[in-house]
């Protein structure tokens, strides 16, 4: 049991075995004893798709979103995420196979790796994702909303994207008990940009304090615009003691 990637390691050769088992059993919740073994995929790229498994109606699917990590954690994410069709379609069977298996209802956080030929489900999260936070912008219901929809029962009549969209983290750099943020008004400063800042009590060494979000003009013209300008934006954003 873990996450962001806490206690995960590759291990190239037998040698590496040893470190890897101390290192997943020291960053492993509970005293299970147990780890995971997986493949080593070479991927190009990841992508989670938002999945929405309601208590009445069949299940839907959010546009993918293209997203970033660093030290397992997610860095920045992107909507639309670039997935051909036919990867796209296979990575929607999948996500419905798994989250009929774990039954329930609600918004599943599901990532994949693409490779130029296939696609592969790497892991879940059964509720709404850190990478699905781009949602706050880049459609007319963010995945808090699509959670407590399906979850209700209430209905989800469409799911409109508002263009593109990205967002970037606001990470701490050093341990600081009751942080001030400062920067926010460079930040908002920048047309189509918004920040959620999370109110966290204390930081620490790239603890995310915060998201910045922001649009980009036309899918054309284009989804790097709006990347850039959730990076500049998140930068302007400094985590400081109080």
């Amino acid at each position: 049991m873990s996450s962001s990637g806490k206690g995960q390691s590759v291990a190239k050769s037998a040698k590496d075995l040893q470190a890897s088992w101390d290192y997943a059993l020291a960053g492993m919740r509970g005293d299970q004893k147990k780890i995971i073994v997986e493949e080593f995929i070479r991927f190009d790229s990841e992508i989670t798709l938002l999945t929405i498994k309601q208590v009445k109606g069949k299940t839907l699917y959010c546009p993918p979103i293209g997203h970033r990590q660093e030290r397992g954690d997610y860095q920045e994410s992107w909507m639309p995420g670039k997935v051909p069709p036919r990867l796209l379609k296979k990575a929607q069977l999948m996500a419905k196979k798994v989250t009929d298996a774990l039954g329930g209802a609600g918004l599943f956080g599901v990532e994949f790796f693409l490779t130029k030929n296939d696609i592969y489900f790497s892991e879940l999260s059964p509720r709404p994702h850190d990478t699905g936070l781009v949602t706050l912008m880049s459609q007319n219901l963010s995945e808090f909303e699509l959670h407590l929809r399906a979850i209700l029962g209430l209905p989800i009549p469409k799911i409109a994207s508002t263009g593109p969209t990205a967002s970037a983290v606001i990470l701490a750099q050093k341990d600081l008990s009751a942080p001030v943020l400062t920067g926010i008004d460079k930040a908002l400063a920048q047309a189509g940009t918004d920040l959620r800042l999370f109110g966290k009590p204390d930081a620490r060494p790239y603890r995310r304090m915060g998201v910045a979000l922001a649009n980009g003009k036309t899918i054309a013209e284009n989804l790097a615009d709006a990347r850039r300008k959730a990076a500049k934006a998140a930068a302007q954003v400094k985590v400081i003691g109080s």
